[in-house]
């Protein structure tokens, strides 16, 4: 198996060697992820400017673009082959809810999907009271297992069709998990405002305000799934149109 591994929180990251390290058993790695930290990044491609791409000491491929970049020269034209399974991550937090639009992590995977690869985002998903400054222990090993087990099981059992799928791994250790949920994305309430504040210059600055709690995280959800130990798998689709909202479209364009 031919596997390729990207993420958003760039080469260098934790991650991203937790999940090389506990998928190279399996098959054939290669690494193609950002030069440089792209949380955020969503779905964008890089058009204002050429790309570069380097070699890592380690055999990684950096690119100074988007993780959406990192898999589409992948595919199309970087390696000489193409891959199996596209697997993203392992991100540093959660990637759930509404989070998942903006989420670079996601995007490397959706832009997989959309090359016709099956595809995995892994997350490992703090609790809603932990925050990456405050966490003690970061169980990527945890994550690292799971998407292993996701992927050994992916070449055992083939999807028949390329498939998104959106894993968040409660951040705990592999035997305090409390099992797997096929779960429904959860929603958050708006975003706080935006922060205003002042650089050295005495000039205004903003940044984007948090994201909102918790709106929807009833059972089925990825919140409820997480919360209770559970790691949480939620098929994507990429299609974005409204069905239940065409035929009153129509009747309003046709007043």
């Amino acid at each position: 198996m031919r596997m390729l591994l990207s993420n958003d929180d760039g080469y260098f990251s934790e991650g991203l060697a937790a999940l090389a390290a506990a998928l190279a058993p399996l098959g054939e790695i290669t690494v193609v992820a950002p030069d440089m930290e792209r949380s955020g990044a969503s779905n964008s491609l890089t058009l204002d400017r050429p790309l570069t791409v380097r070699r890592t000491p380690n055999g990684y491929y950096r690119i100074s673009g988007t993780p959406t970049d990192c898999v589409h020269m992948a595919v199309t034209g970087l390696l000489d082959w193409r891959p199996d399974v596209i697997v993203s991550g392992i991100n540093h937090g959660a990637n759930m809810g509404d989070d998942t639009l903006y989420s670079g992590t996601v995007a490397a995977a959706t832009e997989g999907f959309l090359l016709g690869i099956p595809s995995f985002a892994i997350s490992l998903a703090y609790g809603a009271e932990e925050s990456v400054s405050t966490t003690k222990t970061e169980y990527f090993a945890t994550a690292g297992k799971v998407a292993a087990e996701l992927v050994a099981r992916a070449l055992r059992h083939p999807f028949g069709e390329a498939t998104l799928v959106n894993v968040n791994v409660p951040n705990c250790s592999h035997e305090e998990l409390q099992g797997w949920e096929v779960t429904r994305l959860g929603r958050r309430h708006k975003a706080e405002p935006v922060i205003m504040d002042t650089n050295p210059r005495g000039q205004t600055v903003y940044w984007v305000g948090p994201a909102g709690p918790v709106a929807d995280a009833g059972e089925g959800t990825d919140f409820y799934a997480v919360a209770q130990k559970k790691v949480s798998l939620t098929p994507l689709q990429v299609d974005l149109t409204h069905y239940r909202r065409l035929d009153a479209l129509r009747t309003w364009i046709e007043r």
